[in-house]
């Protein structure tokens, strides 16, 4: 163990000299809940893409955006959310029930940190929960007490997976994924996924290559296989776009910057 992680304690199951996906992206929020190996990762990526950190709050805004057009326009009151990653600020469950208290969110992450610091943010809400899963063991998560006490399969259901598939290789399978999450799912459900995009640009090869050497993955994808997440579906307007395209608080000023263009997301509804 190094000297710098020797004095951080770190809950059971939890290897304080493995970086994780969640708490690397808790450091480049700055906030609490990470070790010295995930602040060394998020040192690196900011070096190798000093916009990430604003590529990490562009991400956070996109998941606000799509929540509050799920609840207040599309009408949803379930929500589950895979690979949540630690809780920051305006998390799904504050920004759902802020349009309508009876919202009822379920968070997902395998992180084993994220379950007790959700559930120190939830304050006993009644209507929100976190679990320790594997978002890849669809029948595992659906089927946990906590999903199944707040989720009623049976009514229309959003799954967030924003941020997730591209920690997913081909071999894993990442379409066929959210194949299973939306056949479980009733009519009038809806999707919001995301997925790094494949590009030539330099800020994109850069950020992708010391991903995976330094997390081991972060699998970018050409625009025509993400918008295939949402074969079968319904997609709402403005379709698969860049975070800041997709339905903006405001007018866009210009062209998208370079690390704008790095992320392609979008929302559907199951038939």
């Amino acid at each position: 163990m190094s000297l710098s992680s020797a004095h951080e304690w770190a809950p059971p199951g939890v290897d304080p000299e493995r970086p994780s996906v969640a708490r690397v992206h808790d450091a480049l929020l700055g906030g609490m809940e990470n070790f010295a190996s995930d602040r060394s990762v998020a040192r690196r990526l900011k070096d190798a893409v000093p916009e990430v950190v604003n590529l990490v709050w562009c991400n956070r805004a996109f998941v606000g955006r799509v929540v509050d057009f799920l609840v207040r326009e599309a009408g949803v009151r379930q929500v589950i959310d895979l690979g949540a990653g630690l809780p920051t600020v305006e998390n799904t469950h504050e920004v759902a029930q802020f349009a309508d208290p009876r919202c009822r969110v379920v968070y997902v992450d395998i992180d084993p940190m994220v379950e007790p610091h959700a559930r120190a943010i939830l304050n006993g809400n009644p209507n929100a929960d976190a679990v320790t899963a594997d978002a890849r063991d669809v029948y595992t998560v659906l089927g946990h007490p906590s999903v199944t006490r707040l989720i009623d399969l049976t009514q229309p259901t959003a799954i967030l997976a924003i941020g997730l598939l591209h920690l997913f290789s081909d071999q894993e399978d990442p379409h066929g994924l959210i194949k299973r999450y939306m056949a479980a799912l009733a009519p009038g459900s809806y999707l919001a996924a995301s997925n790094f995009m494949s590009s030539p640009s330099p800020k994109a090869k850069a950020l992708e290559a010391l991903l995976q050497a330094t997390m081991g993955t972060g699998h970018f994808r050409r625009r025509a296989d993400i918008a295939a997440y949402f074969d079968g579906l319904t997609l709402v307007e403005p379709g698969v776009v860049h975070f800041p395209e997709w339905r903006p608080d405001e007018r866009l000023p210009g062209p998208l910057a370079p690390w704008e263009e790095l992320l392609l997301g979008g929302v559907a509804r199951k038939p």
